[in-house]
């Protein structure tokens, strides 16, 4: 049998490809896969972000835990479990409270829906207009009829499919904060490793100047965790004990929610507020006015040197940035962007001072300098 070589055929010989098309290639097929790996995991990337800020924040207290206990699989493992019951203890403390609130709010509602809305005392101590504000009051909320009225064109149905979507939000939310946990689980057991290939790859790809600005975003991270998650449970602790002594309506649940609404700049204003409202609808108007002087300047003090030392000082970026960055990341990502926007203003600022740096490195110096 004759082959096509045989018959005078030419061989068909193929070119080596040059370099700088194999690389392009390369770079190609490594931004595919990275696209796509995005994609795919698109709906764990919150779990994997907020794993990567928990490791980012402890990863200073963890090293020094390995410096003196050594490196054992049960050093991540306790790191892990202890922040998990952070979390899951006080949002079991709030879930029992508020399961016992929503029982209680359904039997007061029962009984006003038989005895109606009786008005309150302090309408009688209002400065002007008492008799007319507790008489719309007794027409409108003393009276049964007129609440059964409202009660019964709320649309059920939509309130019904409302908690049914919560619920389901709730069960996400959970599967989601497991994922978080795990992803921190392995970042603390593998980090060395992972630090090194990071290093390896940001100077790779950006020079000696990747590490800086690595540098900047985990100082940033964790000045941001200093001064927002710190403070804010300062501030919640204080005002904590303040609600306590006032009286307020379940103390320590507002106390959390305070510090919580305190991580985000000027949410904590409407917190303690909010509270001092309550405090004041007791009957207790004294006390809401000392709890709302007590929350302004703690809030103020926070807010305006606190802070900026512990975010604006770790990274030497101006408060200003910082505080952009806060509320516009806590727009885009919510909770997330409350440390994701401090970071990436952080580099933003890091890549603005090294371009308009007067330093010229040796060798962009000029070469048309004659000797």
């Amino acid at each position: 049998m004759t082959t096509p070589s045989d018959k005078g055929t030419p061989q068909i010989r193929l070119t080596l490809p040059s370099k700088t098309l194999q690389k392009r290639a390369r770079g190609f097929l490594a931004l595919f896969f990275i696209l796509a790996a995005l994609w795919t995991l698109k709906g764990m990337l919150p779990a994997l972000l907020w794993g990567g800020i928990f490791a980012i924040a402890l990863w200073p207290l963890y090293k020094r835990s390995v410096k003196r206990f050594g490196q054992t699989i049960w050093l991540p493992l306790l790191f892990t479990g202890v922040l998990a019951l952070v979390f899951l203890v006080p949002v079991s403390f709030i879930s029992i409270k508020t399961a016992d609130e929503v029982h209680s709010a359904f039997l007061w509602l029962d009984s006003i829906r038989h005895q109606g809305l009786p008005a309150p005392a302090w309408l009688d101590r209002l400065p002007v207009a008492s008799g007319q504000a507790k008489a719309i009051w007794t027409e409108h909320l003393s009276n049964p009829d007129t609440l059964n009225e409202l009660f019964h064109s709320l649309n059920v149905g939509h309130s019904v499919a409302v908690g049914k979507q919560f619920g389901s939000e709730i069960l996400h939310r959970g599967i989601l904060f497991g994922f978080s946990m795990l992803t921190l689980f392995f970042l603390l057991k593998d980090g060395d490793s992972i630090i090194r290939k990071c290093m390896i790859g940001s100077q790779r790809l950006f020079g000696a100047q990747g590490e800086s600005l690595a540098r900047q975003i985990i100082a940033s991270i964790h000045g941001t965790v200093s001064g927002l998650v710190l403070v804010g449970l300062g501030e919640g602790a204080i005002m904590g004990v303040c609600y306590v002594i006032a009286g307020a309506p379940q103390p320590l649940i507002f106390g959390l929610a305070t510090a919580i609404a305190a991580m985000v700049p000027l949410l904590g204003w409407i917190a303690v507020t909010g509270v001092c409202l309550l405090i004041a609808f007791k009957g207790s108007m004294l006390a809401a006015a000392i709890v709302w002087l007590i929350g302004a300047i703690v809030l103020f003090v926070a807010d305006h040197f606190i802070r900026p030392v512990l975010i604006g000082g770790s990274t030497k970026v101006p408060f200003l940035w910082v505080l952009m960055g806060i509320l516009g990341g806590a727009e885009t990502w919510q909770l997330m962007g409350l440390f994701i926007g401090p970071a990436i203003m952080a580099g933003l600022h890091l890549l603005w001072t090294l371009w308009t740096s007067n330093k010229v490195s040796a060798h962009r110096a000029p070469h048309n300098v004659k000797e």
